[in-house]
């Protein structure tokens, strides 16, 4: 996990492969972004800030715009995955991608190393436009796009990029789905030995 943070009963993912994409796994298996402190955990966490970014402009309509952003970008995802286009989500992403991200600069570290840092704290419209801006990267890259897969995992409604070797990746996660799938089969499989 990239935060190294765990909350309430669930940890944040960022094993999707795309910013966009991990952000739609904040609605599985439940809400993961009900607060402004869980929000700032999941930008952090994400990437689209470097670690150590204060968000100290994060209040409770944060997450609000957030969720209604990651509801275009589900529908629009899972609509050109299932071929069925979504235009209304089309026409808001691509509205909120005409905003601004965030500017980045380098700076030298202590170590003389050079650092991603922001000149100043992000708005959420700039990191709601970074990420409408990697939907669109996503969606219009043929390589990326033939990459997209729905998880094989019972009802787990989550979307990745398979860049496996081979692209033979079934599950958003070999630890999650792909461990509950292991155990299915392995009962399934002690059930018969004992029938």
């Amino acid at each position: 996990m990239a935060s190294g943070m765990a909350t309430a009963s669930y940890e944040l993912r960022f094993d999707s492969g795309r910013i966009c994409l991990d952000l739609l796994a904040t609605t599985h298996p439940e809400e993961r972004l009900d607060s402004a402190d869980r929000l700032r955990a999941w930008v952090t966490g994400s990437g689209l800030v470097p670690p150590g970014t204060p968000l100290p402009q994060a209040d409770a309509s944060w997450p609000v715009r957030f969720r209604e952003l990651r509801g275009q970008i589900g529908q629009l995802v899972r609509g050109e995955l299932n071929a069925r286009p979504m235009d209304a989500a089309l026409a808001r992403v691509n509205a909120v991608a005409l905003g601004s991200p965030p500017p980045l600069c380098a700076v030298r570290a202590d170590d003389g190393v050079l650092v991603r840092r922001l000149p100043a704290a992000p708005g959420c419209g700039e990191l709601l436009a970074a990420i409408a801006r990697d939907t669109i990267e996503l969606l219009t890259d043929p390589a990326a796009r033939a990459s997209l897969r729905h998880c094989e995992g019972d009802n787990c409604p989550l979307v990745y990029l398979d860049t496996s070797r081979g692209r033979r990746r079934r599950w958003c996660s070999s630890e999650t789905c792909g461990n509950r799938e292991r155990v299915a089969r392995h009962r399934r499989r002690a059930a018969l030995a004992r029938a």
